[in-house]
């Protein structure tokens, strides 16, 4: 008998031993890292579930950031709302003023006194992200003057609960005062596809024939991601490389943000990143990831990270960060291949 009982001790210590073993591992999974492609001043993002509005992930959504090209989401939104109320059809004429025709590039690089029909410069807009043609637009529409045009975007802006957004012109090329947020941009997305689906395939298209000779964009994400379906990039020096995109397949829907990222392709990666983060098995506050920065070492997710209860349109208001970088003066969307790049029940009818 008294042999026996080391052994009855050696056996209960080896079940102890196993029962901490598995506790440790069942209760401290081990913690998931996201990588973020963009400085922490820059960076803002968002997700969301288009068909019903609910935030499924978001960091610095609310923070305002330049919006570079992202701009012409506005202008288009505007352009779209003049050809539903009759004021101009697909074959109306814009002319090209000395101001719209001296915007650096991305451009067509029409002279002063040339014509433009709205169904190109819709294509122009979205595919090449052409600031003369979007200038030419936003005076077209705003009676001679971009900047009245401008103050009429601010107030479609506020209308459509973008509370965070000033807009100073009609393409989104450095204005200290022209500023946005990721959450902004998402609202405007899902209202361009909810507003006006039968135009709603502008966003989807590559490049278009313009004066014989093919047109090419620049926004990669269509093609790469299998249910991609837009919308639209954007870029300059003050921002770092946005989009924003609409995932559209297998009955999800959804509107991804992603502002301030180093490169195009990191913005590109990060984007897709976070569409299969979305689609994948639901997760609790506890496990969302912590975000290693352009530069960084893992830190923990800034306070607030995880909103997942929140919907858009109709979030609590919320002061706004200024944005913390300052435009460079000759920063354009010209120094990269990518140059410039949704329906929810929820958003009002304007």
């Amino acid at each position: 008998m008294p042999p026996t009982f080391p052994l009855l001790q050696k056996l209960i210590a080896v079940l102890a031993l196993l029962a901490l073993v598995a506790g440790c591992t069942t209760a401290a999974p081990p913690e998931s890292v996201l990588a973020v492609p963009a400085q922490p001043q820059k960076y803002a993002a968002i997700v969301v579930d288009a068909s019903t509005g609910k935030t499924l992930f978001e960091v610095n959504s609310r923070s305002q950031r330049y919006p570079a090209s992202l701009t012409k989401m506005m202008t288009l939104y505007m352009l779209f709302e003049a050809m539903e109320s009759g004021r101009v059809t697909k074959e109306t004429r814009i002319p090209v003023s000395d101001h719209a025709a001296s915007q650096p590039p991305t451009k067509l690089r029409f002279r002063r006194g040339e014509t433009i029909d709205v169904d190109s410069a819709i294509r122009a807009m979205v595919v090449k992200s052409a600031n003369d043609v979007a200038v030419a637009v936003g005076e077209y529409l705003g009676g001679g003057s971009e900047d009245q045009f401008a103050a009429m975007m601010t107030a479609k802006a506020r209308s459509l609960g973008m509370s965070g957004t000033n807009f100073r012109n009609a393409c989104g090329l450095p204005d200290d005062g022209q500023v946005t947020t990721a959450r902004d941009m998402a609202v405007l997305g899902m209202a361009l596809e909810k507003r006006f689906p039968q135009h709603f395939h502008y966003f989807s298209e590559s490049d278009f024939m313009f004066r014989g000779r093919l047109v090419r964009g620049h926004n990669d994400m269509l093609g790469r991601v299998r249910g991609v379906d837009g919308i639209k990039t954007g870029y300059i020096r003050a921002s770092g490389y946005n989009i924003v995109t609409s995932y559209n397949a297998d009955g999800r829907h959804l509107i991804v943000v992603v502002m301030g990222a180093d490169s195009a392709r990191q913005r590109n990666d990060h984007a897709e990143a976070l569409i299969q983060r979305s689609l994948g098995p639901a997760t609790d506050d506890a496990s969302q990831p912590r975000l290693m920065y352009s530069g960084q070492q893992p830190a923990s997710p800034p306070a607030g990270l995880p909103t997942a209860d929140s919907a858009l349109p109709g979030l609590p208001p919320q002061q706004a960060t200024p944005a913390s970088t300052v435009p460079g003066s000759t920063a354009s969307d010209f120094p990269s291949p990518d140059l410039a790049s949704p329906g929810a029940p929820l958003l009002p009818t304007q």
